[in-house]
């Protein structure tokens, strides 16, 4: 039997209250790259997004649009579902949190094993309530009285809730942290978690009254309450491959065939809640923990933080359709560090584009294409190729590969630029221009570069590495046909 290793990568689910916007389609596109990779590992991929549907935030904001909750998710998924073909990302799934078939059974029998385990009780709760978040928060969550992110104050609120006894875990979590057996990347992130284990967990609230949060899934065996999002949203790693409908021989396999994830990839501001109550919750049910959380940082536009207020949010879409798709994923990939913050603006996005891709990957693609398609077949013999040319794709092959495992995606295209520089020293210092019929070999060498610049490229623009792989054309083992290629990246004004 072929038994391929196999690579579960997810996603954060997006919340239902707005459109995408810049910040969504850095981590999408940021994962894609890595299932892509994993996928040219020969890997057996599963990368799964998805819509977190529920809570108190999504009904006021169906309310206010006029529509039913229902109705309102609907929509909202469809936009999210739509980044697929617009950003050209591969996930294999979209699991949404009203599927009642595939995602309530999960999140349901994730309950009842907490409450099995003793883990779950019942107190009044005063506190503050932080309806962007849809969490509760404390006084030094605020600034001047006021949710820092959100810049509103919190609502009071005094009520009886379900807990969850995540404080009985915290040491274990932190030792499984300390020892990287759940690891954590950026390193920088890490140790703000541990900070957080060090001075110990508290136990967190784990419903909601149905009255006051109708939108969700109620409590089994106690239809007064609604599940709070820890409960909920974070069930979607599991739901969707099946936890919540084990006695499916099917689904069994399918559970135990992708669990545990190899990577959340997740941001910065949801870190807390992944490294922190979803290991709480596994270790509660018995699950093994997920290997690896990757945390980016967020896009600001212009120099400031994205924000409905300002009315700087920018949307995906709108800049796919000004300037297409692989100069945004390169943007989004090699402009902003990938655990980190970054800026976008256009005046900035039209200097990488006119310097790295029109006048870097574009030119060099066209001056080797154009020069080697005008001398028919190649003989495909790499005893040929000049030994620099060999170490510098070794190179590149090996920083690449550690680059992608140690999620820092924009070094992995810094060091593809630098292969590309290569080449072009390569094609000046040699003028392949003149008598280019003598120089054969030469070319085969700038040939074999660009071949393997594409094949570095493919997890991260897609679109153009198969383009430059159609003007390389392998007849046999031996012989290979150059063929000319449209402009890859024209220059913007």
């Amino acid at each position: 039997m072929d038994m391929k290793q196999k690579y579960y990568i997810t996603t954060a689910i997006d919340y239902a209250n707005g459109e995408p916007h810049i910040g969504h389609a850095l981590e999408k596109v940021q994962a894609d790259v890595l299932a892509r990779y994993h996928r040219l590992l020969g890997e057996e991929v599963f990368f799964l997004a998805g819509m977190d549907e529920h809570g108190v935030k999504v009904l006021r904001a169906a309310n206010s649009a006029g529509q039913s909750p229902q109705d309102f998710v609907d929509q909202k998924a469809q936009s999210f579902q739509d980044l697929k073909e617009k950003l050209n990302l591969s996930f294999d799934n979209f699991i949404r949190t009203t599927d009642r078939e595939k995602h309530w059974p999960g999140a349901q029998l994730v309950w009842e094993k907490l409450v099995q385990a003793q883990d779950i009780y019942k107190k009044n709760y005063k506190g503050l309530y932080c309806v962007g978040h849809e969490a509760f928060v404390t006084e030094k969550d605020l600034k001047d009285g006021k949710c820092i992110d959100h810049q509103k104050e919190p609502e009071l609120i005094e009520e009886e809730n379900y807990f969850f006894k995540l404080s009985k875990y915290s040491k274990e979590i932190e030792l499984k942290i300390k020892s990287d057996e759940l690891k954590i990347l950026p390193e920088s992130r890490k140790n703000e978690v541990l900070a957080l284990l060090q001075r110990g967990l508290e136990d967190v609230s784990f419903s909601r009254p149905q009255k006051d949060l109708p939108w969700g899934i109620p409590v089994p065996g106690d239809p007064e309450h609604t599940m709070y999002v820890w409960c909920d949203a974070l069930i979607n790693y599991i739901s969707a491959i099946g936890y919540g409908r084990l006695n499916d021989e099917d689904e069994k396999a399918n559970f135990e065939k992708w669990w545990p994830a190899d990577v959340h990839l997740i941001g910065k501001d949801i870190l807390r809640f992944h490294a922190a109550i979803w290991p709480g919750m596994l270790l509660a049910i018995g699950l093994s923990l997920p290997k690896k959380i990757l945390v980016h940082g967020h896009v600001n536009i212009n120099g400031q933080k994205m924000s409905k207020t300002i009315g700087n949010v920018l949307n995906p879409v709108d800049l796919v359709e000004k300037f297409g798709i692989d100069p945004i994923r390169y943007y989004l990939l090699k402009e902003i560090p990938s655990g980190e913050d970054g800026d976008f603006s256009e005046e900035k996005f039209r200097t990488v584009y006119n310097g790295e891709l029109a006048n870097g990957l574009g030119n060099f693609s066209a001056r080797v294409l154009g020069v080697a398609s005008k001398l028919g077949e190649f003989d495909g013999n790499f005893d040929v190729v000049d030994k620099s040319i060999e170490e510098k794709i070794g190179l590149t092959k090996k920083t690449v590969h550690e680059k992608l495992e140690t999620f820092r995606l924009h070094e992995a295209l810094i060091a593809i630029n630098e292969l590309i520089s290569f080449g072009d020293k390569y094609v000046n210092d040699n003028e392949i221009w003149k008598e280019a019929e003598s120089k054969k070999d030469i070319l085969l060498g700038l040939v074999v570069i660009l071949d393997n610049v594409s094949a570095f490229l493919a997890p991260f623009l897609p679109q153009t590495a198969e383009t430059i792989q159609k003007s390389i054309i392998w007849t046999d083992h031996k012989t290979l046909t150059v063929k000319k290629s449209e402009a890859l990246f024209p220059r913007l004004n």
